[in-house]
């Protein structure tokens, strides 16, 4: 009994112990040792007497400036290149040709075809060459006639329109200004003859007049032939010739361009 009543007092103190705060000091244990192994921060830096290390501080990431867009070179238009001008052979150039045929003041009268060709190639002042050698030219004849005696000039004037190389025929204007021409004298032709007769017939009636017989007539008809003969030889017809082959120098009388004629 008496040991009974000893465990009942032992558990009595034990509950009164309890109640006391026995379990409080045990329910606050974990917290304590919390406590001490997670111990705040300004408690670990009172210790340590240093402040805490702040982390270095990240300098601000900077894009890089993005590069502002270059006007781009607008591609300088090239004028468009000039045309080549054209060939062209200016007013005033000469051009030498030789007659294809022969022109005499006898045969040929004002109007009739004349051909002739060129001498050499013929270039506009840049060195292009324009006309080639052995161009045929065509044209007419504007004026012809015989001297009228042996001491006149005879008149022969040709002009030309169109020239052909190539296959192809081109308007030209030119006139001629130098022609290799020759003066033939035709000899005593039915019309010289007329002048001596003529002159007979006068001399004869001029020596009628002055003898008064037959003789006087005789003589002054032998003077009249002389003197008509004279009169013929005075005045007979001097041709003008061109002979084939012969020098004709043209001048162009306007520009002349590769213009065809059509057909």
């Amino acid at each position: 009994m008496y040991s009974t009543a000893r465990v009942s007092l032992t558990l009595g103190l034990a509950a009164a112990f309890w109640a006391c705060g026995g379990g409080e000091s045990a329910r606050e244990t974990p917290e304590q040792g919390r406590d001490l192994s997670l111990a705040p921060a300004e408690s670990v830096a009172q210790l340590s007497d240093q402040p805490a290390a702040q982390p270095a501080a990240r300098p601000p990431v900077t894009q890089p400036a993005q590069p502002r867009p270059q006007p781009q070179p607008q591609p300088r238009t090239q004028p468009p290149a000039p045309r080549p001008t054209p060939p062209m052979l200016a007013e005033g150039t000469s051009i030498e040709l030789f007659a294809s045929d022969s022109l005499n003041s006898r045969k040929n009268k004002k109007g009739d075809a004349v051909m002739a060709t060129s001498a050499s190639a013929v270039s506009d002042s840049r060195g292009r060459e324009v006309i080639p050698a052995g161009a045929v030219f065509l044209g007419t004849i504007s004026d012809i006639a015989p001297a009228e005696s042996p001491g006149g000039q005879g008149r022969m004037a040709l002009t030309f329109n169109r020239v052909q190389f190539g296959g192809k025929t081109y308007s030209v204007q030119a006139a001629a200004d130098t022609l290799g021409t020759v003066m033939k004298g035709r000899g005593v032709t039915a019309g010289d003859a007329a002048k001596v007769g003529a002159g007979a017939v006068v001399g004869a009636v001029a020596g009628r007049l002055i003898g008064g017989n037959k003789t006087g007539t005789a003589v002054g008809a032998a003077a009249g032939a002389a003197a008509g003969a004279g009169v013929a030889v005075a005045t007979r017809d001097i041709d003008i010739i061109l002979p084939a082959g012969a020098l004709i120098r043209i001048v162009l009388t306007a520009p002349f361009t590769l213009e065809e004629i059509a057909g």
